[in-house]
């Protein structure tokens, strides 16, 4: 199954910064967006403009969750 499937960017966003925050984001994902003034908004307008950014934090939400689903 797929861990994107029917995740939106901002949903997977927010999940990120709840498990992890801003600072943890920036160490695993080396984006200014993350590190100076970061918030859901600047980040969604990055995201979506840089497809090689948006692939890395997709590719650390299904990093984290497969980590969550291992705990169960």
């Amino acid at each position: 199954m797929d861990p994107l499937h029917g995740m939106t960017l901002e949903a997977i966003l927010r999940y990120l910064v709840i498990k992890m925050g801003w600072n943890a984001m920036y160490a695993q994902v080396k984006i200014n967006c993350f590190r100076i003034d970061p918030s859901i908004n600047s980040s969604l307008t990055f995201l979506r403009k840089t497809p090689w950014a948006r692939k890395k934090v997709e590719d650390l939400y299904i990093k984290e969750v497969k980590k969550d689903a291992s705990k169960v």
